[in-house]
Parts: C-alpha cells; sequence; structure tokens
C-alpha cells in the first residue's frame, strides 16, 4: 500500500497511476515512466507489443537503467517482474524508493536512513513526548507526524491540542493535512499503524522521506532567495541613499529657495496683530524650523560621504548628484539664506513700535464704544415699549421713577459719547489704516445717541399722560369699592336673611317676622338707587377707557366684586322676597293650627291636672282619717277607685290631644303650666296610692284579726302615728318615732332604740311607714308565738326527745306541712341520735329569722 500510493504520488505527474503494484508494472511501460519521473531522464524507447518478450525487454531497459545509476540488483530479474513476483517487485521498488528518495539525503555528514534519521529527530527535538529514535514504534502516537509538520507550517496544526493518548485522531490529522496542503499522498493507514505492534519499517521511511523532500525543497529555494535578496539589499540600499539624498537636496534647496524672498520681505503690516505674528513666525523660524534644516544640511554631508565609501567598497563606481545638488552648491545657498536673516528681526521690532501708539488709541476706542453700546443694547427697545398701557398706577409711577433714573444715567454718559468723538477724529489725524470702520462705529454711536435722547422724552409724555388718566381710573375704582361693599354686603345679607330657615312656635313669632320682612321689603326701591349709583361709576371708568384707548392691564385693585355680580346677587334678592312671602303666610297659617291646638290641650289639662291633684289629697285624707271601721274605710277607698278608674276617658282624650301636638313639633303651651308628662306621673300616682292604700287597710285588718288587736287600739294607733307624722307624708322619720315610743311609755337607751329600729326600718332608709308602726305594737301588745314556744311544742310531738323523726312528723302533722319540715330541717347529731331523726330545735330558731332556715 505504501509503496503503490508513493509510485502514483510521481506517476500522477505524468499524468497516470497504477492500481496493483505486482500486475500494474508487468509489462514495463509504467515502470520505465516511473523512472523518467523520478529521475527526469529519457530511457530508451519501450516496447509497444503485448508478448512477453516486449514486455521482458522494457522491464531489462528499467533494471539497467536503475544499475546504471550505481545500484545493485541482487536476485532481482526481469522474468520474476514480468511474471508479478510480488516480493522481486517490492524489492525493486524499494531499491528505487532508496536510490532515488532517500540516499540523497545528507545531514551533518550522515546520509540515507541515518540522515532522515537525524533530520527527523532535529526537526522534532522541540516537541514534548516526540521522541523518534528508530522508523518503526517512534511513529505509532502519530506525534513525529504531527510535529514535522507544524514545525514548517505550524498554522496547518494546532499541536497544543493534540494527545498522545489519542493516536488515531493524531496520525489521520497529519495524513490529512499532508495530503490536503503538502501534496504528500496518503501512504499509510492509521488503523494499521495502531494494530501492528511494530510497523514497517520501510513504509514509514518512504512516507517520512516525502516530508524530507517536501520540507527540504522549500528550505533550498529559501537558501538561494536569501541569496539573492543581499546582493539586491545592498544595491537597493546605495540607490535608496541616493534617492534620499536627492530628496533631501532638493527639500533642503527648495526650503531656502522659499525662505529667502520671506526673509527679504520689508513690506509693513497694518496691524499691531499682524507685525507681532511676523515677529512670532520669525522666532518660529529660528527656534523650530531653521535648527531643524540645519540638521539636515549637516546629515545630508554625512550622507554623501558614507555613500561614496560603501560604492567605493563595493566596486560600485562613485555617485554624482545631480546639477545643482552638489555640495558645494547648498553651501552657497545656505550663505544666501543668512545673509537675509541679517536685520530682519530689527526692522520687526521697529515696526511693532511704531504701530503699538497707534493700536492703543484703536484699543481705546473700541473699549469706549464697547461700554457704551453695551449700556445702550435694548436701551432703544425698552424706550420704545409700551408697557404703561397695561400698567396699574402704582406700576406706573414705579415706571416713571424708573424712567427719571434712566435719564439721570443717559445724562452721566454723555461725556464717554464725547470722549469716543474725540478719540476717532485723532485715529483720522494719524491716518489710521482701518479709519473707516472706525468712522462709521462713531457716526453710528452719535446717531444712536441723538435717537435715545428724543425716545427719553417721548416716554416721559407717554408716562405722564397714563399716570394722569389711571389716577381718574383708580379714584373712580376707590370710589366704586368704597360703595360696591357695603351694598354687596347688605345683599348677601338680605340673601342670607331671605333664605333663612325660619323656626317659630307661636303666632306672635311669625308675626314678628312678617313685619320685619315688610320692613326690609320698603328699604328695596332706596337700594335699587344705589345699585344703580355704583353701576354708574362703573360706566364712567368703561368711558374714559374707550375715550382715550386706555388698555387696562387687570381688574379694580380695590374690590372684587364686578357689575355683573352686583346685577345678579340684586335679581336674585328680587326673586327671593316673593318666595319669602309665601313662606311667611305659610307659616303663619301653621302657628294659627298650632295655637288651636294648644288652647284645646290646655282647657283639658286644666281640668283634670286639678282633679288629680285634689283626689291624691283626699285619698290623703281618707287614710288620715279615722271614720268608722277599717271594713267601712275599705269599702270607701274601693268606691273611690271605681270613680277613679271611671275618668280614664279624659285621660286617654287629653292623650290624643297630646299626640297632635307632638306632631305639629309644639314645644311649649302657654295656655297651661300642664304638660302631659305631668298628668301621667300624677294619674300613675293616684293609681298607685289608692292601691297602696287599699292594700295598707287590708294589711291592718290581717293585723287586727291576727294579733287580736281592737278597733279603739287601732283607732288609738292611727291617732298616735298622725300625730307624730308632723310632715304629713304617711311616715315618721327618726326623731319623730323615739318621740312617740317616748309618749307611749317606753324607756330606752340608745342600743334599745336602735334594736326597735333595725326591727321597723329593715332598709335602714331612716323613716317608719304607718304599717311598720302597727306591727311593732301589735308585736309589743298582742299574745304572739315565739321561737321557744315552736320548740316546746315539736318537744311534745317527739315525746320529750332532743329530736324529732320523720314517722312522728309524718303522723302529727297535716301532710303538706310534715313534708315542708322534712325538707328544711338538718339531721340530728347529737350522742343519742337514731337514724332519721331531725334537728327540730335549729328549726325552730331559724323559722323567726335566729338563724338559717
Amino acid at each position: 500500500q505504501t509503496f503503490t500510493a508513493w509510485c502514483n504520488s510521481h506517476l500522477r505527474k505524468a499524468g497516470t497511476q497504477i492500481e496493483n503494484i505486482e500486475e500494474d508494472f508487468r509489462d514495463g511501460l509504467k515502470l520505465m515512466l516511473l523512472l523518467e519521473v523520478i529521475s527526469g531522464e529519457r530511457l530508451a524507447k519501450p516496447e509497444r507489443g503485448k508478448m512477453r518478450v516486449h514486455k521482458i525487454s522494457n522491464v531489462n531497459k528499467a533494471l539497467d537503467f536503475i544499475a546504471s545509476k550505481g545500484v545493485k540488483l541482487v536476485s532481482i530479474g526481469a522474468e520474476e517482474i514480468v511474471d508479478g513476483n510480488v516480493k522481486m517487485t517490492l524489492g525493486m521498488i524499494w531499491t528505487i524508493i532508496l536510490r532515488f528518495a532517500i540516499q540523497d539525503i545528507s545531514v551533518e555528514e550522515t546520509s540515507a536512513k541515518e540522515g532522515l534519521l537525524l533530520w527527523c529527530q532535529r526537526k522534532t527535538a522541540p516537541y514534548k513526548n516526540v521522541n523518534i529514535q528508530n522508523f518503526h514504534i517512534s511513529w505509532k502516537d502519530g506525534l513525529g507526524f504531527c510535529a514535522l509538520i507544524h514545525r514548517h507550517r505550524p498554522e496547518l496544526i494546532d499541536y497544543g491540542k493534540l494527545r498522545k493518548d489519542d493516536p488515531l485522531t493524531n496520525l489521520n490529522t497529519a495524513f490529512d493535512v499532508a495530503e490536503k496542503y503538502l501534496d504528500i499522498p496518503k501512504m499509510l493507514d492509521a488503523e494499521d499503524i495502531i494494530g501492528t505492534l511494530r510497523p514497517d519499517e520501510k513504509a514509514i521511511m518512504t512516507y517520512v522521506s516525502c516530508y524530507y523532500h517536501a520540507f527540504s525543497g522549500a528550505q533550498k529555494a529559501e537558501t538561494a532567495a536569501n541569496r539573492i535578496c543581499k546582493v539586491l539589499a545592498v544595491n537597493q540600499e546605495n540607490e535608496q541613499l541616493m534617492e534620499d539624498y536627492e530628496k533631501l537636496a532638493s527639500d533642503l534647496l527648495e526650503w531656502i529657495r522659499r525662505t529667502i524672498p520671506w526673509l527679504e520681505n520689508r513690506a509693513p503690516e497694518n496691524t499691531m496683530q499682524a507685525m507681532q505674528q511676523k515677529l512670532e513666525d520669525f522666532r518660529d523660524y529660528r527656534r523650530l524650523h531653521k535648527p531643524p534644516k540645519v540638521q539636515e544640511k549637516c546629515q545630508l554631508e554625512i550622507n554623501f560621504n558614507t555613500l561614496q565609501t560603501k560604492l567605493r567598497l563595493s566596486n560600485r563606481p562613485a555617485f554624482m548628484p545631480s546639477e545643482g545638488k552638489m555640495v558645494s552648491d547648498i553651501n552657497n545657498a545656505w550663505g544666501g539664506l543668512e545673509q537675509a536673516e541679517k536685520g530682519y528681526e530689527e526692522w520687526l521690532l521697529n515696526e511693532i513700535r511704531r504701530l503699538e501708539r497707534l493700536d492703543h488709541l484703536a484699543e481705546k476706542f473700541r473699549q469706549k464704544a464697547s461700554i457704551h453700546e453695551s449700556w445702550t443694547d435694548g436701551k432703544e427697545a425698552m424706550l420704545q415699549q409700551k408697557d404703561y398701557e397695561t400698567a396699574t398706577l402704582s406700576e406706573i409711577k414705579a415706571l416713571l421713577k424708573k424712567h427719571e433714573a434712566f435719564e439721570s444715567d443717559l445724562a452721566a454718559h454723555q461725556d464717554r459719547v464725547e470722549q469716543i468723538a474725540a478719540i476717532a477724529q485723532e485715529l483720522n489725524e494719524l491716518d489710521y489704516y482701518d479709519s473707516p470702520s472706525v468712522n462709521a462705529r462713531c457716526q453710528k454711536i452719535c446717531d444712536q445717541w441723538d435717537n435715545l435722547g428724543a425716545l427719553t422724552q417721548k416716554r416721559r409724555e407717554a408716562l405722564e399722560r397714563t399716570e394722569k388718566l389711571l389716577e381718574t381710573i383708580d379714584q373712580l375704582y376707590l370710589e366704586y369699592a368704597k360703595r360696591a361693599a357695603p351694598f354687596n354686603n347688605w345683599m348677601e345679607g338680605a340673601m342670607e336673611d331671605l333664605q333663612d330657615t325660619f323656626i317659630v312656635h307661636t303666632i306672635e313669632e311669625i308675626q314678628g317676622l312678617t313685619t320685619a320682612h315688610e320692613q326690609f321689603k320698603a328699604t328695596l326701591p332706596d337700594a335699587d338707587k344705589e345699585r344703580q349709583a355704583i353701576l354708574g361709576i362703573h360706566n364712567e371708568v368703561s368711558k374714559i377707557v374707550q375715550t382715550y384707548h386706555v388698555n387696562m392691564a387687570g381688574t379694580n385693585p380695590y374690590t372684587t366684586i364686578t357689575p355683573h355680580e352686583i346685577n345678579g346677587k340684586w335679581e336674585h334678592v328680587r326673586q327671593l322676597v316673593p318666595r319669602r312671602d309665601q313662606a311667611l303666610m305659610e307659616e303663619h297659617a301653621r302657628q294659627q293650627q298650632n295655637e288651636r291646638l294648644r288652647k284645646q290641650f290646655g282647657a283639658q289639662a286644666n281640668v283634670i291636672g286639678p282633679w288629680i291633684q285634689t283626689k291624691m289629697e283626699e285619698i290623703g285624707r281618707i287614710s288620715i282619717e279615722m271614720h268608722g271601721t277599717l271594713e267601712d274605710q275599705l269599702n270607701h277607698l274601693r268606691q273611690y277607685e271605681k270613680s277613679i278608674v271611671n275618668y280614664k276617658p279624659k285621660i286617654d282624650q287629653l292623650e290624643g290631644d297630646h299626640q297632635q301636638i307632638q306632631e305639629a313639633l309644639i314645644f311649649d303651651n302657654k295656655h297651661t303650666n300642664y304638660t302631659m308628662e305631668h298628668i301621667r306621673v300624677g294619674w300613675e300616682q293616684l293609681l298607685t296610692t289608692i292601691a297602696r292604700t287599699i292594700n295598707e287597710v287590708e294589711n291592718q285588718i290581717l293585723t287586727r284579726d291576727a294579733k287580736g288587736i281592737s278597733q279603739e287600739q287601732m283607732n288609738e294607733f292611727r291617732a298616735s302615728f298622725n300625730h307624730f307624722d308632723r310632715k304629713k307624708t304617711g311616715m315618721m322619720d327618726c326623731e319623730d318615732f323615739r318621740a312617740c315610743l317616748i309618749s307611749m311609755g317606753y324607756n330606752m337607751g340608745e342600743a334599745e332604740f336602735a334594736r326597735i329600729m333595725s326591727i321597723v326600718d329593715p332598709n335602714r332608709l331612716g323613716v317608719v311607714t304607718f304599717q311598720a308602726f302597727i306591727d311593732f305594737m301589735s308585736r309589743e301588745t298582742a299574745d304572739t308565738d315565739t321561737a321557744d314556744q315552736v320548740m316546746a311544742s315539736f318537744k311534745i310531738l317527739a315525746g320529750d326527745k332532743n329530736y324529732i323523726t320523720v314517722d312522728e312528723l309524718r303522723r302529727e302533722l297535716p301532710p303538706d306541712q310534715a313534708e315542708y319540715c322534712i325538707a328544711r330541717m338538718a339531721p340530728y347529731n347529737g350522742r343519742d341520735a337514731v337514724p332519721g331523726a331531725l334537728d327540730y330545735m335549729s328549726f325552730s330558731t331559724a323559722l323567726y329569722g335566729e338563724s338559717d332556715l
């Protein structure tokens, strides 16, 4: 495969190739063609016949040519090649490769195989992981091939990305790059190299030799080119020096030619700036432009001498500059330049001093003119503006003050205008070069000054005229404001009063409002006259504005009330008057109805109220007076209660009238002192009092019957209670009760009285009712049961025991009362107790409040 590829790499130059190395060389034609291509020589004419003898003849011609190149062919004959002997054919091709591809390699006195190996080692020495020691295993990882390519063509392979552990990629990369860019055919197979323990040495040498020839050919061309370049570089350098001399000499002479007329020019300038610029240019010439030229002149001479020396050393003829560019020509031109410099600087300084005076005057003129023009800038526009047309009176007065200040300032600038004219005259006399512009500027300033004076006078007149008109208008405005403000307040008050929601409760109040309203209507004609007078003032202002074309800047400064607003409010007042009339009429009718309700309620209340009071007094007398027995008093009271209850319809009728009053929102009634609340409270007290009095009499009857008190004793108790009830309230206070007891024979200290008070006044209210008094007196005078008596009775039922049993209670007492006692008696806990024993002692004590029941 390798030998086939190697042969094809040469045969393709002749436009052919082989497919099978043992078959395609059998006729000797392509073998002879291969030798011609490799050697570059012509071989004997080949036989074109197809017989074996023709083929052997052609192969022998090829073998004879190989032998003529000093190669010994051992055991290789034409017959073996013609017969297609693979071993002999490959041996022959290897001999050709050794002779024409490897034998001519020479590196440091080594040749052929050793020279090729040394060349590979030298080229790959700088690369890591590459160690070429032979032509077999040293190339298995592919880095050797890649290193050879990168050494000569680094742009083809990025060597830094290659890895030693990836030989397949390395080998294919080298083979592909060599084939594509170096015209080296792919003679080896990467998989075969990797898969073989020891790659074929001949194949590797054949392929590597192609690298050598590819790169060594370029090296020889480079050496030859370098030799030519070296010779040409010397000539080019000499020619460049000649061109540089010619150019430098031409530039220097041209500069001298241009500079001498500039130095010889003595034409004066008109301005100080121009002369100073000339002086500055001359100084720049001496400081910046001439020194480099001096250096160029020196360098020119050095270059000329160096060039002549190089030409002489390189056996070239001496250099002869163009005509007029000899060193001597340049020296002569330089002498003329230095001659022109003399006196130029002195002339410049004299001219500068001459122009200094004129420039000073011109600058003074410009400064004063600029100051004046700066001051006058905008003054004409200011004087021509008509700001006074829209100004107020105070603003007009301020504008007049400001104008007076401007007039003073204008007079102060008169002196500067005169100075400007004087300087312009002096510049004209000294024949200043820019006199036309100075004169034009001076004339413009004078004309403007005259115009400012005229405009100043015109503005003063306009301001004074406007001031007089505005003062008149201001007086009218002030008069308008003085009269409009109170009139406006009157109208606002009138509108407020006319729209005010009134609340009245009597017919007199509504009559008062109606009278006040009629009085207000009587003032409307005079108010209308005042309105027309105020509007007349405003019309006078409008007339002045239209007559004298005054452009008012704003409204009346003294008031915000406008005629439109006055007319609007006046019209509103006129509309509100009839509405107020209607409202007052409606309210008058309502108050008449309310008055009828008041009288109706008052008439009934004035009857019912005294009736209730009379009944209350009668009940009090009945409870105090003692007419007949308690039963007679009880019957009398019940008849009285019936008559009171029969009076209820009148109370209900009064409630109906009161409801109508409330719905009409009537809060007071001068026709009666009684309110419905008074009537209700009196009625409820009357019902309560008659019921309480009846209950007291019933309780007195119960007490009398229970205690065995006679009617005479009851009358005596009532007489004593009534006597000491000094306030006639049906109750005695503590002191009255003490006096009553003393009158009845009680002799007691404070402790005893306190005990009695706790009995008759358990709630500690400080008063004693007749019922409490009767209970106390009946307890003191009658035979009553005590806790000890009840306890002795229970002991009899218990058979003289300290306890009583449930069976004994149910046997001796009625069922209800027996169960009552059983439910409330505590168990007996004495030492003699039996099951079911109850404590009747503590129960008896509890019945009378001496312990808990």
